[in-house]
């Protein structure tokens, strides 16, 4: 059992690490457009994810999705918030506001606390209370000081939030969700790139290098899945719910420390409070795990 809850924090450990240092990949990818590269991102990852789902024999649960209309009418919902939430962020990257995007993968958390209380009835205790409030002062510091909302974080953390809520609802596994997901989107994405004409669009023109990193954009996105797929197997989910917060750090990292994206007294502000109302949830779940232990 140890040796097994052991292997399941590396695969943690290396899921949330790998989405940390995502964006250096993205930020490689920069001579190409964010259209584009969510274009390749979604034909690779399928590829990938049907190779996967042939070697791991997991036809039966796909032929179960397939026959189901409430399921596919679901999928395509969350394939339409996943798809959203690829193109904010490689965009997001890409233009110099990953700081922003990190915040939005902060406020996810929070989010996620809000739609349990809409759509399965979850209660907000004090903690949870003052923890929504301090993610809502946060918001609203940044209107007064940039005079906007921040849209970048703000769709990346209700687009996962949603996409959560929608998964969670069907209770699909991974692999076949992520697969009818990426072959609903395929068709669109092939015509995307039949459609334009850019220096990287056409594979058979393009150098080795540029066609690897353009394939790389699939194993980017099915290799950290396929880690915490099998940590989810093997630990806890408030386990993983404390994992989850390296992949915004690293970014909030690379972004301040690599690529020098300003970061004003007032976005500190907001990180704070959102920084705040993160540590109040963990301090909550370790109180929580202690009392049960005894």
């Amino acid at each position: 059992m140890l040796s097994t809850s052991r292997v399941g924090l590396f695969y943690a450990l290396s899921a949330f690490t790998l989405w940390a240092i995502a964006p250096m990949y993205f930020k490689m990818m920069a001579f190409v457009p964010a259209t584009e590269i969510l274009a390749n991102r979604i034909i690779w990852s399928c590829v990938l994810v049907f190779i996967l789902i042939a070697g791991m024999r997991k036809w039966t649960e796909l032929k179960r999705v397939l026959t189901s209309k409430n399921l596919l009418l679901a999928l395509s919902l969350s394939t339409v918030l996943i798809g959203l939430n690829w193109g904010t962020f490689i965009w997001a990257v890409n233009a110099n506001q990953m700081l922003s995007a990190s915040l939005g993968y902060y406020i996810n958390p929070l989010i996620s606390i809000l739609l349990g209380v809409v759509f399965f009835r979850d209660k907000l205790d004090r903690v949870k209370q003052g923890a929504c409030a301090l993610c809502f002062v946060a918001v609203l510091l940044e209107v007064i000081n940039f005079g906007s909302l921040p849209w970048v974080a703000l769709v990346l953390a209700l687009t996962f939030g949603f996409y959560g809520l929608v998964r969670k609802k069907i209770a699909v596994d991974s692999f076949t969700g992520m697969a009818l997901e990426t072959a609903l989107l395929l068709p669109f994405a092939l015509l995307y790139l039949m459609s334009i004409n850019t220096p990287t669009s056409n594979l058979l023109e393009n150098s080795f290098d540029v066609n690897w990193l353009l394939f790389a954009a699939g194993p980017v996105t099915m290799v950290p899945l396929m880690c915490f797929a099998a940590a989810a197997n093997r630990v806890s989910l408030v386990t993983l719910g404390f994992f989850q917060y390296i992949g915004p750090s690293g970014m909030f990292l690379l972004a301040v420390f690599v690529y020098d994206e300003p970061l004003s007294s007032e976005k500190l502000m907001t990180f704070a409070l959102i920084w705040g109302a993160l540590a109040l949830l963990i301090l909550d779940t370790v109180r929580k795990m202690r009392k049960a232990s005894r």
